[in-house]
């Protein structure tokens, strides 16, 4: 138990008492339109979810980790901070080479959501990145990274709440650490989703987002003044993740949900990889097995980000869960060829893993698991040696999740809310790591995000 909590403005407090929020026409406080399609698979998934974790279709052995894990090792929790706010959905984090930290999410507000802390995460501000008329625009999926050089480049979605579908995707550009913000609109299309950014070494800006028929991709070579014409990557699929890699190389991941679940496209399940800037692409089927299914059909393994991250060596890594657990596989040829581990094994399903890498293969991840009272989520660092023994990891002791969802319908069980499909994390500059997860409690009036911050090991 981690006592007690700072909150953002300098106070210490004791852990609040959680409970459902009563709303039942919003499902995690921010009326964003995904939870209507939350609402849609509701019931499916927990009955689909109950069948595989009661029967004897597979074995779990509990919390084991891959063979070379440290057996005693835990990962230690050094700050924690609650930043009491606006909603803080789907949160990402990055620090900028002067120190400064940036956590970026979504809610209610028209506007983007970005706060700031210049002293390690102690305290917050909100910032303004312009007006509407600037082309200040989103209020659903975001993405945030900083170049070497220290420009910012901060992706928005636009979500019609009244029709569930996306219509645009801004991006903003800031060269001050955050004083001042650039807009620019990549597209204004029907489904237009799920947007990520990724910067190469040499300043090369990357963005892809989907718009239902297929996934799309534009660059930035003069810092965020001009951007290319986006051109489409696969003419199907969703874009689940986006990696850059320490030559330029650029990774896509490339899934069969599109178009904020309004578009389903079986078999697709690829990651392209580019060598020229996003010019010519090489696609591949990802490593391992997935359960995917359209999203009112009750899959049995919530899915939405696979995400994949290069180390400085040039390898490249993807994670994915199942009801097994965490899987981690490593190619060494660009996708050409993988090895691949369970690096978790859990008696209970996790999902919505996420990614991030650097050096000779160091790895740090997230991930959810278990549902209703029993979800939980943990951070875990992972160093994957170069021959093909499994990666040593170090896990976090289970987290706590302060987001409540209304129950769907009578006899639900599952109200206790993830508050987004992926928990968005960092390397520090001091060795150590960065999470920010949402908080979502409106009955409790309290919405924001808590800062984590864990030590280098």
């Amino acid at each position: 138990m981690i006592e007690p909590i700072a909150r953002g403005d300098g106070n210490a407090i004791q852990g609040t008492k959680l409970g459902p929020d009563p709303r039942a026409g919003d499902t995690d406080g921010v009326g964003d339109g995904h939870d209507q399609l939350l609402l849609r698979v509701h019931r499916a998934f927990v009955a689909a979810l109950l069948s595989v974790l009661t029967s004897g279709a597979c074995t779990h052995r509990g919390g084991a980790a891959a063979p070379g894990a440290t057996p005693s090792g835990i990962l230690a929790v050094a700050q924690r901070v609650e930043h009491l706010d606006v909603a803080g959905r789907e949160p990402m984090v990055v620090e900028h080479p002067d120190g400064s930290l940036f956590v970026a999410g979504y809610g209610l507000q028209p506007r983007p959501t970005l706060w700031k802390s210049r002293d390690r995460g102690a305290t917050w501000t909100r910032v303004d990145v312009g007006s509407e008329a600037q082309g200040a625009i989103g209020n659903s999926d975001v993405d945030l990274t900083v170049s070497r050089d220290g420009t910012l480049y901060f992706v928005n979605m636009f979500f019609d709440r009244v029709a569930l579908e996306g219509t645009q995707i801004a991006i903003g550009v800031s060269r001050d650490t955050g004083a001042t913000w650039v807009w620019t609109t990549l597209s204004q299309t029907r489904f237009d989703d799920r947007p990520w950014v990724a910067v190469a070494p040499d300043g090369a800006a990357h963005v892809i987002w989907n718009d239902g028929s297929g996934v799309l991709h534009t660059a930035s070579r003069d810092r965020g003044v001009t951007w290319s014409t986006p051109t489409r990557i696969h003419s199907q699929g969703g874009s689940s993740h986006l990696a850059v890699g320490p030559h330029g190389e650029v990774a896509v991941r490339i899934v069969p949900l599109s178009a904020s679940g309004n578009k389903f496209d079986p078999g697709v399940d690829l990651i392209a990889v580019s060598t020229d800037g996003g010019t010519t692409w090489q696609k591949r089927p990802a490593p391992g097995q997935r359960d995917w299914a359209q999203e009112d059909t009750g899959r049995v393994t919530p899915r939405w980000v696979e995400p994949l991250a290069w180390d400085g060596a040039g390898r490249l890594y993807a994670l994915w869960t199942d009801t097994t657990g965490v899987w981690l596989a490593r190619s060494a040829d660009r996708g050409g060829t993988w090895s691949s581990w369970r690096v978790v094994t859990s008696r209970t399903i996790s999902y919505y893993p996420y990614l991030v890498a650097r050096g000779h293969g160091e790895l740090a991840a997230t991930w959810f698991s278990g549902v209703g009272g029993d979800l939980e989520w943990r951070v875990a660092r992972l160093q994957v040696p170069d021959d093909s023994a499994a990666p040593r990891v170090i896990q976090s002791a289970p987290l706590p999740l302060e987001v409540w969802r209304p129950q769907a319908a009578p006899g639900d069980s599952l109200h206790h809310g993830t508050g987004g499909e992926y928990l968005g994390l960092t390397f520090l500059h001091d060795g150590g790591l960065g999470v920010a997860s949402p908080i979502q409690n409106p009955s409790a009036h309290r919405v924001g995000f808590t800062w984590w911050r864990f030590a280098a090991p």
